[in-house]
């Protein structure tokens, strides 16, 4: 379902009984605050409407508006007798416009059968994600982790967060029963990315290896799905993942998807998948890893050209859904992130040229992990795994 208003185009998708994602789309507008107010008003709404709790948000916009977004989040869920307190990553992706709210993600859950409930993560005062049980299964979200401590010293350079990051997270997954190693989903959110990417990815590795998710470099299995972008979070970055516990009698089944137009990222230096399928009891899903313009040999494709770069992107995304039988219009919340605000008219006609004006969907201007990428995308899709036809096929 999609609604439009003065300031926001929303849209909320059901993924089965119970779980509902919602993306709030923002126009541009003056008074961030405001704007902040009449997207959380419709998500109050239906959150209120159906009894669903948020287990996962992301806002992004100006870091500089993030005091009066986040006062008018809290009017919005206040007036409808909704807790404001639970956790939040807010990333400084600029709306095209430049300063303001560009958007809101959101992925909720309702109880829906005996037994379903939800929870919060938290390691101290401040809230660090929710869990939620499910049809008998267990999810984890954790959010907002950041490595930058209170002192002005060395140990506060950015791998060393990123390091602190990927510790913490498997610490209070660890307190729930469950570890990194259960991870299916990361977002790294990073400053300056351009900078320090390669040292990243370094760290990552050291990481991943110490957790026992990269014994063999040739079997990537437990590589999770991921995006790592240039949204700035007001420290060195922040992680947001997902894991699900494996010691439960029927714990979801997890597959990692491989691109058949892509190379596997950790080729080239990167520890992720290309995607993952996440087969719930009721429903299934795919996570789309954050994907742009790379070749078959891993190469950045169409250098300046954004039209060219877009296409390319979306029909590899669309080469990916398309092993499960899924297509882009599948997709129940996405961000779209542009390094040039100018090419956010060319990302609309491309998507309007292949049917997918109404994508759920937030765009932002932010850096892309090399100069030569002006474009990528990544998103969540809801799977049906008995599809009476193919999936949809590309335009052009």
């Amino acid at each position: 379902m999609a609604r439009s208003s003065t300031t926001a185009r929303f849209h909320t998708i059901a993924a089965g009984k119970g779980q509902l994602y919602l993306t709030a789309s923002c126009a541009p507008s003056d008074d961030p605050r405001q704007a902040a107010v009449e997207a959380y008003s419709q998500i109050a709404e239906t959150l209120r409407e159906s009894g669903a709790e948020i287990v996962h948000e992301r806002l992004f916009g100006s870091l500089v508006a993030r005091d009066a977004v986040l006062t008018g989040r809290s009017q919005a869920l206040r007036s409808k007798n909704l807790p404001s307190e639970t956790p939040v990553t807010y990333l400084e992706g600029h709306p095209v416009w430049g300063v303001g709210l560009a958007g809101v993600l959101i992925r909720a859950i309702a109880p829906a059968t005996p037994g379903d409930t939800t929870w919060t993560i938290a390691e101290g005062p401040a809230p660090q994600g929710r869990g939620w049980r499910r049809n008998g299964q267990t999810f984890l979200i954790l959010q907002n982790l950041q490595g930058f401590t209170d002192q002005a010293t060395p140990d506060n350079a950015p791998p060393n967060q990123a390091a602190r990051m990927i510790a913490l997270a498997d610490r209070l997954l660890r307190q729930q029963g469950s570890s990194y190693r259960q991870v299916v989903r990361t977002w790294f959110y990073l400053t300056d990315i351009l900078s320090w990417y390669d040292r990243f990815n370094q760290i990552r590795d050291t990481q991943y290896r110490d957790l026992g998710l990269l014994a063999d470099r040739n079997e990537d299995s437990t590589l999770p799905a991921s995006t790592g972008i240039g949204c700035t979070p007001g420290s060195a970055g922040a992680l947001d993942l997902l894991a699900i516990p494996r010691n439960e009698p029927a714990p979801p089944v997890v597959e990692r998807l491989v691109s058949p137009v892509q190379p596997e990222a950790h080729g080239y230096g990167s520890a992720f998948s290309r995607g993952m399928l996440i087969r719930e009891s009721d429903v299934a899903t795919i996570q789309i890893s954050g994907t742009a313009a790379i070749d078959e040999a891993g190469q950045s494709m169409h250098p300046g050209d954004a039209r060219a770069q877009i296409r390319c992107t979306l029909k590899k995304a669309l080469s990916l859904l398309a092993t499960k039988g899924a297509s882009l219009s599948d997709i129940c919340s996405a961000t779209l992130f542009i390094k040039r605000p100018a090419d956010a008219t060319i990302l609309q006609q491309v998507i309007a040229e292949q049917g997918l004006s109404d994508l759920p969907a937030v765009c932002v201007v932010a850096d892309v992990c090399r100069d030569d990428l002006l474009f990528e995308l990544d998103g969540e899709a809801k799977v049906d795994l008995n599809p009476k036809s193919p999936g949809e096929t590309w335009i052009g």
